[in-house]
């Protein structure tokens, strides 16, 4: 089994899926005088803002991820933390489990959107979309966390809820454990551990 768990944020610790929508349908019936279907999002669940708004043709991305963000706030109450998360996550701190986050989110997006829900003290390292040039699904964000933690890739496992967390995984030659209570296209990803609930990650650890 494994000696540390990465974990993804978004759709894996808290459920940001209503407010990251809410506020890009809004943004982009400015930018682009069209609001996007609430399926038609479903992609944008896992990559950075920036990398969003350039596949919706938005120019000034650094400008309007700002506005993506400000609108954010309108939406922040729908935020939630899944259940169960909490206790795994003191479960593994009481074990001998190395525990870390690989986010797409940027630094400022992590310091507003996770950081106040109090769960950062639970894990050892961390590497945001602010640590990397190239982001998920390449396998920059892995391996600089591999690069930091001192852990090997065969040491680690990462838990996420997208294709993106899957083909970053891969690429880094670390195992992938789909977080089923998050992902919204459980038959489309593949994984090593398909986990049904948060508590179950605590089958993987030495």
């Amino acid at each position: 089994m494994f000696d540390c768990i990465i974990f993804d944020v978004d759709g894996t610790l808290i459920d940001t899926e209503f407010m990251v929508k809410k506020a890009l349908q809004k943004l982009l019936l400015e930018e682009i005088n069209r609001e996007p279907s609430w399926t038609e999002l479903d992609f944008i669940l896992g990559i950075p803002g920036e990398v969003t708004l350039e596949k919706f043709g938005v120019t000034n991305t650094y400008q309007a991820s700002r506005r993506w963000n400000a609108n954010m706030i309108e939406y922040k109450q729908s935020v939630n933390v899944y259940a169960h998360i909490e206790e795994t996550l003191k479960l593994l701190k009481t074990s001998k489990a190395g525990t870390g986050l690989v986010t797409s989110k940027n630094q400022i997006e992590l310091n507003d959107d996770f950081i106040p829900f109090g769960l950062m003290p639970y894990f050892d390292h961390y590497v945001s979309a602010s640590d990397t040039a190239r982001h998920k699904p390449f396998p920059d964000p892995l391996l600089k966390f591999l690069k930091i933690s001192g852990y090997k890739a065969e040491q680690a496992i990462y838990i996420g809820d997208t294709i993106y967390d899957q083909h970053a995984a891969q690429a880094a030659g670390i195992a992938f454990g789909l977080a089923l209570w998050g992902t919204k296209t459980p038959d489309t990803i593949q994984a090593d551990y398909k986990l049904k609930t948060p508590l179950d990650v605590l089958s993987l650890i030495n």
